[in-house]
């Protein structure tokens, strides 16, 4: 490692860091270094480039590292659905794999064929035979309420109703149900890679075992932005079969997903506001799509606390807006 690029490391893990270039590249020099941005994990994320050819280090904190598996990062690598590794150590939680040259994802497919690409990458992902344990799904959910309500970061009428209309779900869904598969359980964005031609999932930290519904919610979200598109993702991943049934628990589980995301980033942003800076409780006006066209122009960023904030406001207006719909209440009766 370079004078020059070393500050990039932590001091306590560069022995770590480097033995693991050792191991994989016989030798410790790294032409360049920067750092990725991404995501909310805590764990530093690099680009480094060795002998010219780009490759990802991933350094989990201790205490990531204690309670994360290979296991699926391995198995999603083999079957060509994360990039590949090339250097793995639990003990220290060091990771090195390929760099994958991302692209625009919507300019490299076009609406109708990026909904069926990501319907067959969740497909294979659910298909791997990881049987990595985690956290049931309802205790989570009811952990990121009551952190929510702990802090009081935004409250209100439109806060009050979303928690009301959860209440509702949280009877009816079929919690217990016990098809579960393996899951990456943070398909966005900032985990979706595309180098042209096809996609790649990043960032294996919480996969496990799961409702299946929530990687195909989480992604459509994001994703999936009208009813032609959503028949179809639901078509390619049900390999064709698709009732009543499925299409209403996989809008309720969409409500779900907006409700999650949104509370756990009022907590972000209310970490990350300035000083003395108190949070806006406005909520009229946040929309997805105006923040879709600010993110697009670059107006907004989802590392300020600004950003943070109307993504959370949006996301929650989303799912109200959504929760006010006939297509709610049916969907409820059809679980």
């Amino acid at each position: 490692m370079e004078p020059s690029h070393i500050h990039l490391i932590p001091k306590a893990r560069r022995a770590e860091v480097r033995a693991a270039l050792v191991k994989t590249f016989q030798s410790a020099a790294i032409d360049q270094i920067e750092i990725l941005s991404g995501g909310l994990s805590g764990s530093a994320v690099l680009k480094i480039v060795v002998e010219d050819q780009p490759y990802v280090l991933k350094m989990h904190s201790s205490s990531e590292h204690e309670h994360s598996s290979s296991e699926g990062l391995i198995s999603a690598s083999e079957a060509g659905i994360a990039p590949r590794v090339y250097y793995w150590d639990p003990s220290s939680g060091i990771i090195i794999t390929r760099f994958i040259e991302s692209q625009p994802i919507r300019k490299a497919f076009p609406p109708e064929k990026l909904v069926s690409e990501l319907a067959k990458t969740i497909r294979c992902v659910h298909a791997l035979d990881c049987q990595i344990q985690g956290q049931d799904l309802r205790q989570m959910l009811d952990g990121t309420v009551n952190n929510f309500l702990h802090t009081k970061a935004l409250t209100g009428p439109v806060t009050e109703e979303c928690l009301t209309y959860y209440a509702t779900i949280r009877q009816k869904y079929p919690w217990d149900d016990a098809d579960k598969v393996f899951s990456q359980n943070e398909i966005n964005p900032s985990n979706l890679l595309c180098d042209g031609n096809r996609l790649w999932l990043v960032d294996w930290d919480v996969a496990f075992l799961n409702d299946r519904y929530v990687d195909l919610a989480t992604a459509a979200n994001f994703f999936v932005q009208t009813e032609e598109q959503e028949l179809e993702f639901m078509r390619v991943y049900f390999n064709g079969v698709v009732d009543e049934y499925k299409r209403a628990r996989f809008y309720i589980m969409r409500q779900i997903s907006r409700i999650v995301y949104s509370l756990k980033l009022v907590e972000v942003a209310a970490r990350s506001k300035p000083e003395g800076q108190c949070i806006d409780q406005k909520m009229e006006g946040y929309t997805m799509k105006a923040f879709g066209k600010l993110m697009a122009t670059g107006k907004i960023s989802m590392t300020t606390h600004e950003g943070q904030l109307m993504f959370a406001k949006a996301q929650m207006n989303e799912a109200i807006r959504n929760m006010r719909s006939p297509r709610f209440v049916d969907s409820l009766n059809k679980l």
